[in-house]
């Protein structure tokens, strides 16, 4: 798949002008012209994290409803690996968002994350895959 993983982060950073990494996402987003996936773990932190503003959490909605960033399914058959990845990387500790997003690279064959959680990752290792491209 050509595409590029989007990651709680960055969501965040684009719809709220006071982050402190909006204009590097900004910026960062109208160099990418590939198409943008997340997953429904990552939609849920994005909403926590903008729950100091009820217009924020509606902008996000309209991105996934007009699929500006489009939601990829998560399989019962993704949940073992996602438990594993978590295992794998408990001393970081991986969360859910970044397991489900680890899980949906290895089944897609994606290797670009749009993350400000370079961090981590820049350690996790999608099988068959190597390292993430991270962007920005």
């Amino acid at each position: 798949m050509n595409a590029i993983l989007v990651d709680a982060g960055p969501l965040v950073a684009l719809l709220h002008r006071d982050d402190q990494h909006h204009r590097e996402c900004v910026d960062a987003l109208a160099g990418l012209h590939d198409s943008l996936v997340t997953v429904w773990p990552v939609v849920t932190e994005a909403m926590y994290l903008l729950n100091f503003s009820w217009r924020a959490q509606d902008a996000l909605w309209e991105l996934v409803l007009e699929e500006t960033v489009r939601l990829l399914p998560l399989e019962t058959e993704d949940y073992p690996r996602m438990q594993e990845l978590m295992r794998k990387y408990r001393t970081l500790p991986m969360d859910l968002a970044d397991a489900a997003l680890v899980c949906v690279a290895e089944r897609e064959r994606i290797k670009r994350i749009f993350t400000l959680d370079r961090r981590d990752f820049s350690i996790y290792r999608p099988s068959k895959l190597g390292r993430f491209a991270i962007i920005p």
